[in-house]
Order: C-alpha cells, then structure tokens, then sequence
C-alpha cells in the first residue's frame, strides 16, 4: 500500500502500519518472553529499518507497553500491585521498593521506583489517569507494526502512524482538518508512547468521527529513541478510515500550493 500524504511531505521514515493478526510476518522482530523493551523501539525498527515487528500477550516488552498496545491492563500485574504503579508513576514508594528486578520493568528502575517518575501530582490521580484510559484486550494473537508498502491486499491496518519533524507534522494536522468544517480533530494527549500509537488511537479508531493523536510526549520513550532517530520527531498515529480520508484529500490541498513548497524549499 502506498501513500500519497507520505510522498507530498515527502517523510524521511515510511509510514507504519499497526495490524491485529493471528499470523506472524515473515522475519518479525520480536522481544523474548519475559524480557524488558521499549515498545517504540519495535516502532523504530518497523519505520526507521523497514521490517515488520509484532508483540503478543508475552513479549510486548514492558507492562506500559502490553497496556498501551492492548493487551488488557497490564499494570494490575504491576510488582508489589497497582497501588505501587501509582505510586511509581507519581511520588514513588521509598527505599523498601529500591533494587527491584522484576520482569516487565526495566533495569536501572530503582530511582524512579524510590523516588517516583514524577510525571503525576500524586498517586491519587495516577488512578484516576489510569482508570480513564480505554483499556483493551485485542482479539488476535499479535499488534503487529511493519512499513506501509508491506500492508497486503485486502489486509486493514488498525492505525497509519506517521514520524515526523515539526514542519511535517504541522502539514499532518491542516491535512487532519481540510475536509471536516471544523478544527478539532487532531489531539495531543498526555500518555505513554506507547499508548498514543495504541489504545488512545484504538478509541478514535472506533469512534463516528476518529480523530488523529499526536505521541512522543513521553519524555521516557523520547529519551529511548534519541540515539537512533535524534530529538526532533513526534508520532502521528490516524486510524484507517482517517488515513483514506486524508489520503483522497492531498490534490488540489495546500500540499500542491507555494506556501508549502517554499517551506520545504527552506529546509533543505
């Protein structure tokens, strides 16, 4: 499957395709059973290296990542239980929770399960940002993540997920809102990386009116991909009917227009 958005900001990464399969692709990446990785690391492999990559019910890498693709709410099985999520996400849980080595969280945790991430005020409203979050439990076996141009024919992807710098994504949004009469439909919520490609885009995805969701807010999942794709890209995730709606709307838009040309123009 091609792109007509893809080739009119001319992206530097391939758009990625999130799939629900009970089939493995040929050549998937995948973490091992019971061992901790970044959810946008599969990302980064399936846009930045061309290869499909898949995660199921025991290798989706961390218990953020198996919540934020859909794979039920994965912080219940949270070591020392959800009450300690809450306070890891937030104010942290003192020296008794310092040295953990539990599977499904990553190594060097120590700190932020001392002293908590600090990313919410407080545990209580940890709960409240977890308990409004639309949990899943996907019904096939894998979420699989690979380049658009492998999509097979008659395959549907869940999600389109673009990654892009500020110019392209700023494109993405006026695309987002060309053809609907009004200018909210794009959102930029605070979650997961993970989650901003999965679960939160899942929601628009089966809403009467999907909306596209900006991600890489996470500073933890920006710091796991600088090395590899720098500091200056952000997550597009569109659900598919979105993505073909946007798509039928690139000729005759802006993205044919001097305004857009000169700012790529400018870039280079």
């Amino acid at each position: 499957m091609e792109s007509a958005i893809a080739r009119a900001i001319k992206t530097q990464y391939e758009p990625v395709a999130l799939v629900f399969s009970d089939q493995l692709p040929d050549g998937a990446m995948q973490f091992s059973e019971g061992k901790w990785g970044c959810i946008m690391w599969l990302l980064l492999a399936a846009a930045a290296k061309g290869k499909p990559a898949a995660a199921d019910r025991t290798t989706f890498g961390c218990l953020g990542g198996g919540t934020g693709l859909g794979f039920g709410n994965q912080y219940e099985t949270w070591p020392g239980g959800i009450e300690c999520f809450y306070r890891f996400l937030s104010t942290g849980n003192g020296p008794q929770e310092e040295g953990t080595g539990a599977p499904g969280i990553r190594r060097g945790a120590s700190s932020d399960f001392v002293h908590g991430e600090r990313y919410i005020k407080t545990p209580e409203a940890v709960k409240l940002f977890v308990d409004a979050l639309p949990m899943i439990d996907v019904p096939t076996r894998y979420v699989v993540l690979k380049p658009l141009s492998q999509i097979a024919k008659g395959e549907r992807p869940e999600i389109v997920i673009f990654l892009v710098d500020p110019d392209r994504l700023s494109a993405l949004v006026v695309l987002a809102n060309y053809g609907r009469g009004d200018n909210e439909n794009v959102i930029m919520p605070w979650g997961a990386g993970c989650q901003t490609i999965g679960i939160l885009a899942y929601r628009e995805a089966r809403s009467a009116r999907p909306r596209a969701v900006v991600g890489l807010t996470d500073l933890s999942a920006r710091k796991y991909i600088a090395k590899q794709l720098g500091h200056n890209l952000m997550t597009f995730a569109v659900p598919f009917a979105m993505f073909q709606e946007m798509e039928a709307n690139v000729p005759g838009s802006f993205l044919e227009r001097d305004t857009w040309r000169e700012l790529m123009d400018a870039a280079t």
